[in-house]
């Protein structure tokens, strides 16, 4: 049933993705979103994967190998740590990544950023990362982080696809097309970089208030949605040899 629902969806809410190839030729910026364990490391936390999940597989061993490829060619990195304070829940999610816990680090296969001279890392404490940024005095991290690079193609990968990823995505291109994030031109979402979490409404049913969320289902509509806000969705991400 629901590779019949997908063939659907794909047919009248088809994602139209091309290659990427990543050079020097342009100033690009990777972008992680909540690669932490509260999300992605199995039975790290309530929002965490009970189980092995091939599609945040997949987005951990993407983001690690792109983020190499950032660090050896000394290309700034922003990272995302979803952390929140234990009183100040965040709903209708429950209790997740607090604050000072495993849950809001980085999964093991990407700790070592937290060394690395080109990587950014923000501890944010809402579902939007763009807000997220902002400091007391009205900064923002990111959008300093953007101009102090003159970074003008971002590079997202990271989890939920439909969640922090897409409201990410969809806050910076609307601060972009306002002007306030000059010299940014391009948002690249890479789908087989981004994940989503799985839960069947066969199981939400159990779950009294729950809301079902299957996960290619959701995956394919974050997608589509950046795509409709105008960023572009790419199929996979080369290196153009030297």
């Amino acid at each position: 049933m629901v590779s019949e629902v997908m063939e659907l969806l794909k047919e009248h809410l088809p994602v139209t993705q091309e290659p990427f190839v990543l050079s020097g030729d342009v100033n690009t910026g990777l972008v992680l979103v909540d690669v932490v364990n509260g999300f992605c490391t199995v039975g790290a936390g309530n929002l965490a994967p009970k189980q092995h999940d091939k599609q945040i597989s997949q987005m951990v061993e993407e983001s690690t190998r792109l983020a190499r490829v950032f660090c050896e060619k000394k290309w700034p990195i922003f990272a995302f740590l979803d952390s929140h304070h234990p009183d100040v829940p965040e709903d209708p999610y429950p209790p997740h990544c607090i604050a000072g816990t495993d849950e809001s680090k980085l999964v093991p296969a990407l700790q070592w950023l937290e060394n690395e001279a080109n990587v950014t890392l923000r501890c944010k404490d809402c579902i939007d990362g763009l807000l997220g940024s902002l400091e007391k005095d009205g900064s923002n991290v990111f959008i300093d982080w953007v101009k102090k690079n003159q970074i003008k193609v971002i590079l997202v990968l990271g989890i939920c696809t439909d969640i922090c990823v897409l409201d990410f995505v969809c806050s910076t291109l609307s601060t972009r097309n306002r002007g306030f994030l000059s010299p940014l031109e391009d948002v690249i979402v890479y789908s087989g970089g981004c994940a989503t979490f799985d839960l069947p409404v066969s199981l939400a049913k159990t779950l009294g208030d729950a809301i079902a969320h299957p996960q290619e289902l959701m995956h394919h509509i974050g997608l589509y949605m950046a795509r409709g806000r105008g960023a572009k969705v790419v199929s996979e991400v080369s290196i153009k040899p030297i």
